[in-house]
């Protein structure tokens, strides 16, 4: 994708000063570039979420249509998601840089079609099993997508267009859902006619894939053409700018026979120095709280988020599938989370003395919310409780992003949040293979959410412990304890002093 260049300063002196609220032609062409770009992404992003099918998988696959049983599902193609997640998550994650976004936004809208025609076509548990890894693919591609978005813009405007993008796959998730719903209730569409639907739409995802325009700069690995277009210098350049004036004396400036290598051997090194300086700053204690609760929050939340619609179809076998009512709930869910996110922008407290207990009481929630949803018989009741469960993480999601990015680079910021992601998938697997897998425990729908209420609940209890410890700490230092002063003391104070302390 074309960058817009910014003048050289000299040229920006000499230029004639314009009337005010006008600009130069030559910036205005570049300014409604960028703002063309940002439009089709969003456009992009929201279109790409418009997946009909998608919340009615589960019922599904269990139903009529293909008859698979439940422990079929549950032990042994649900599973798959997780791990080949895991597998592709750190290779996507390189490569989205290296290959500067639009190849690996390409892979993910093969990968949507490739899950949907599995969904069509496919009748064995290793095309399920298939279909679950292609999902994992698309998983983790969704990192080209919501940092393709900083490359169209400069740092100042990032904020503001990490909004629009959020907000416009937020819009399209809604849609989706809210789609699917009123076709299987309303339309009494089949849910193989809805998985057709599903295939036509990221179809038409591919095609918009292909005229996105490939950026010329990225993160990590592009970062020359970013230095060329008078782009603000980033952590990654003041490295490489370092390493170039040691090496310097070394070398001679006229030999550029080795340049290619010289220049891989830097951006290895920049990266091994740009981790070494993630470990550094993982001292913060305010960092290491809210990465805590990125990883272990993260795995628990995406596992009940995996399994929780073959418990609703365990507690409520529909026989009509115009009863089952997935999408309405995934709606209702979607909107309440998008509000909690918007909410949690506002408010106000001391972090660095509530965060612990913040973070304690809403995982305590969540525990709750998770033993009403696998103890109760009532299907509305359990639908209640999975959108308050989502829209509580929802609700942290953002305030965890500014306490772990407040004080980091943009650079380093990435990296942490790719290892806490990274930690957090480790975490998620370990746990499918223990409780899920029918090579571990293979346990069902319903002693596996007892796992999950635990689990959470052990969270809750060691975020308090670590509350009251904040608290006390606090306190003490707020109320130092009253020194005994000597007679010789007493009377060295002046009047002034003790005026002061009276």
């Amino acid at each position: 994708m074309t960058v817009p260049r910014r003048e050289p300063l000299s040229r920006a002196v000499a230029m004639p000063q314009q009337d005010e609220g006008k600009k130069p032609p030559m910036e205005t062409a570049p300014e409604q570039r960028w703002k063309l770009q940002v439009f089709y992404l969003c456009f992009y992003g929201f279109m790409t979420q418009i997946r009909p099918g998608e919340s009615f998988i589960t019922p599904y696959l269990l139903g009529a249509e293909k008859n698979f049983t439940q422990v079929e599902v549950t032990n042994e193609i649900m599973p798959v998601l997780t791990y080949s997640y895991m597998a592709v998550l750190v290779p996507i994650f390189l490569l989205t840089d290296y290959l500067r976004y639009k190849p690996v936004l390409v892979l993910q809208s093969l990968s949507h079609i490739s899950i949907w025609l599995l969904l069509v076509l496919g009748t064995s548990v290793l095309a399920m099993q298939l279909m679950e890894f292609f999902y994992g693919v698309t998983m983790a591609a969704r990192i080209a997508y919501s940092s393709y978005i900083f490359s169209l813009v400069a740092p100042s405007r990032y904020q503001r267009i990490a909004s629009y993008s959020r907000s416009s796959v937020l819009l399209g998730v809604f849609t989706s859902s809210v789609l699917g719903q009123l076709c299987v209730t309303l339309g009494s569409v089949l849910f193989l006619t809805l998985n057709y639907v599903s295939l036509g739409f990221v179809t038409f995802g591919l095609l918009l894939t292909l005229f996105l325009e490939r950026p010329k700069r990225s993160l990590f690995f592009n970062r020359a053409e970013a230095a060329c277009n008078g782009a603000a210098p980033a952590e990654l350049d003041k490295m490489a700018s370092g390493d170039k004036t040691d090496s310097g004396d070394k070398t001679d400036s006229g030999d550029k026979t080795d340049s290619g290598k010289v220049m891989g051997r830097w951006r290895q090194a920049v990266l091994c120095r740009m981790l070494r300086e993630v470990c550094t700053v993982a001292k913060q204690s305010r960092l290491q709280l809210w990465s805590f609760w990125w990883i272990f929050n993260s795995a628990g939340y995406y596992l009940v988020l995996y399994y929780v619609q073959i418990l609703w179809n365990d507690i409520y076998l529909a026989r009509d599938n115009q009863r089952v009512y997935n999408g309405g709930v995934d709606a209702a869910s979607t909107l309440l989370g998008a509000i909690a996110s918007f909410a949690a922008g506002y408010l106000k407290i001391r972090w660095a003395l509530w965060s612990a207990l913040v973070i304690g009481v809403v995982t305590a929630i969540q525990a709750g919310l998770l033993l009403l949803m696998n103890t109760t018989g009532n299907i509305w009741l359990c639908y209640t409780a999975y959108v308050l469960f989502r829209g509580s993480y929802q609700f942290l999601v953002p305030i965890a992003i500014f306490q772990i990015a407040t004080s980091l680079s943009k650079e380093l910021c990435a990296l942490v949040f790719g290892v806490n992601t990274f930690f957090s998938t480790v975490l998620k697997t370990i746990i499918t293979v223990i409780v899920a897998d029918k090579r571990g425990l293979g346990l069902s729908v319903h002693p596996q959410f007892y796992v999950y209420f635990s689990y959470f609940s052990l969270l809750a209890l060691v975020y308090l412990l670590m509350a009251m410890v904040v608290i006390i700490r606090h306190s003490r230092r707020a109320q130092p304890p009253e020194l005994i002063p000597t007679e010789g003391q007493v009377q060295e104070k002046s009047p002034e002093a003790a005026t002061v302390q009276a």
